[in-house]
């Protein structure tokens, strides 16, 4: 990546228009350096720059902080010791994608993803390395989770493997959905199974909507976590592991509320109720998987 960068590069990276760039430069609140008459914006100093300012708000003055939501991929496990811990975050679960723009945008202050990689590899670290190839961001491992079907309890369809889907309604996820992303590749992988699969016509916004879809009886299947199966007292067949990590600003982590989420996340009592869940693995819980350069 070069060192130095251009004003529409720059103007695209804070979502505003050329001239409006050109004003914030006049009045000296921008870092940039003129060569031969051309403006170069220097990556570095840029970077500082955005650590401490953001382009909420229509005149880009003064440091705006990260506002107090947890956005993303929903986890059972993360909204309950959010809860627990007293952190005082709200949160908006709407998948790993809308997770990501939305912490890129200033309006999250983290946000939980798994990205379904290449050969069954986490794709979390090359997810926030392109939707903020600019910011001082850190990933933090929050669990492994059991992915797999739900199904009815006692398996009455006798669904066992991705191929018995065939001819079956499935409950998907919404654009963009880490679940929907695995999902996708897993019935690929499936000679002749991505046209013969009936997906229902509204899709899962999160774990609990696809257990209780199947629970209903609206759909024979659904890609979730154990814990969601567990909860309502459904079979689960179990197709993958995957990390789900916590995508955050640098300076957010130390922040108070933030500090809350990971000292519980130390404890006993967190991690006798991931056992309680079931299909998670807190071993590695805080550990950093990717900080960006």
């Amino acid at each position: 990546m070069h060192d130095y960068l251009t004003a529409r590069e720059v103007a695209d990276l804070l979502r505003i228009k050329e001239r409006k760039l050109y004003d914030l430069v006049a009045a000296g609140r921008l870092p940039v350096t003129r060569v031969t008459g051309k403006l170069l914006f220097p990556r570095a100093a840029l970077i500082a720059w955005l650590e401490g300012h953001t382009s909420l708000g229509s005149e880009l003055t003064g440091p705006v902080a990260a506002p107090a939501v947890v956005a993303g991929s929903h986890d059972p496990l993360l909204e309950w010791s959010l809860r627990e811990a007293g952190t005082g975050l709200a949160t908006f679960f709407n998948g790993s994608g809308d997770g990501l723009k939305r912490l890129a945008q200033g309006k999250a202050m983290a946000a939980g993803l798994h990205v379904a990689g290449e050969a069954g590899a986490s794709g979390n670290e090359a997810a926030v390395a392109a939707a903020l190839p600019l910011q001082a961001v850190v990933l933090i491992e929050w669990a492994r989770r059991s992915q797999g079907l739900i199904v009815a309890a006692g398996n009455p369809g006798r669904i066992l493997r991705l191929a018995d889907l065939a001819g079956r309604t499935v409950i998907g996820r919404q654009p963009g959905a880490g679940s929907q992303g695995l999902l996708d590749r897993l019935i690929a992988s499936v000679a002749g199974l991505k046209g013969a699969v009936a997906f229902t016509p509204k899709p899962a916004l999160n774990e609990t909507d696809v257990a209780q879809a199947v629970a209903a009886g609206t759909a024979d299947a659904g890609l979730a976590i154990e814990a969601s199966a567990r909860q309502y007292r459904l079979d689960f067949v179990p197709l993958a592991s995957e990390r789900f990590d916590l995508a955050l600003g640098r300076r957010d982590y130390f922040e108070p509320a933030m500090q809350k989420l990971w000292a519980f996340a130390g404890t006993a009592r967190f991690r006798e109720h991931a056992l309680e869940l079931g299909g998670y693995d807190v071993t590695a819980s805080g550990d950093v998987r990717y900080n960006a350069p």
